[in-house]
């Protein structure tokens, strides 16, 4: 059966504690029952959890030497913190200069591109066949145009000396041998020559006595062999004593590769 204290306390007991050691006695007095009644009041207030500090700092005392060391721990993750925005700002400064254009280098990029897609275009299979077989017609019908020859002339005066230079297409390479007929390394130049004419059809190859091209009695003796090249009119090389650069005895293929040094034969 409740009690009244039980109606009191609304029947909740779990929490109430009472310094009476009999609950029932009737002999309590009324200063015992203000005591119960302080007491039980403590004993019923309800402990409430520690609170958890929310903190991740690395100081726990909150002296002044904690204040500090916490005063510190912030300036230096506040000054880690502007190193690496500044890092990051440089490294955004760099790849902006890098990809950033100006309106005149977007402007020839453009011009490029279409330029390409142009040549894109125009350089299929079919058009490239086209301009292959067109060339080589160009190519051939100078061929055909351009004089040839393949043997040495023999020019036995002075005025054919004259013509044959002068009278040649301003395109034609000519080459004059000025021989003497008692040197022997002139001989051997003539047959060199002949080899030569047959290979560079395209390059007129002539021959003159020294006497006849009115020359020194000194040159036609130690100025022979000789090669004088000539083009449209003009002498563009003038190789006297050859001798000298052959020796007495030389082949077709020295004399080549003398006139290919110099740029009076083109290379095969």
């Amino acid at each position: 059966m409740a009690t009244l204290e039980d109606k009191i306390l609304g029947e909740k007991l779990q929490n109430y504690c009472s310094s009476s050691e009999d609950e029932g006695s009737d002999d309590e007095d009324s200063r015992s029952g203000d005591e119960e009644e302080k007491s039980s009041k403590l004993c019923t207030t309800s402990v409430e959890p520690t609170p958890v500090n929310t903190w991740n700092g690395t100081a726990s005392n909150t002296g002044p030497k904690g204040v500090l060391e916490d005063w510190r721990r912030f300036k230096q993750l506040e000054a880690e913190n502007r190193q690496e925005l500044a890092k990051e700002r440089i490294a955004l400064a760099k790849k902006l200069t890098l990809t950033v254009k100006t309106a005149r280098e977007e402007e020839q990029a453009k011009e490029v591109d279409e330029l390409e897609d142009e040549l894109n275009e125009l350089l299929d299979e079919g058009f490239l066949m086209q301009y292959q077989q067109q060339r080589m017609q160009e190519l051939m019908k100078q061929l055909q145009k351009a004089p040839k020859f393949g043997k040495v002339l023999s020019l036995n005066t002075q005025d054919e000396f004259l013509s044959a230079i002068d009278q040649e297409d301003p395109k034609v390479t000519v080459i004059v041998h000025i021989y003497n007929n008692t040197v022997k390394a002139c001989e051997t130049m003539d047959g060199c020559l002949n080899i030569l004419a047959s290979d560079y059809p395209g390059i007129k190859f002539c021959r003159i006595a020294a006497d006849i091209a009115g020359l020194s009695r000194h040159f036609r003796v130690d100025g022979v062999p000789a090669l004088l090249v000539y083009k449209g009119g003009q002498i563009i090389g003038n190789f006297v004593q050859l001798i000298s650069e052959l020796g007495d005895d030389f082949y077709a293929s020295n004399v080549e590769k003398f006139l290919i040094e110099y740029g009076m034969l083109p290379e095969n």
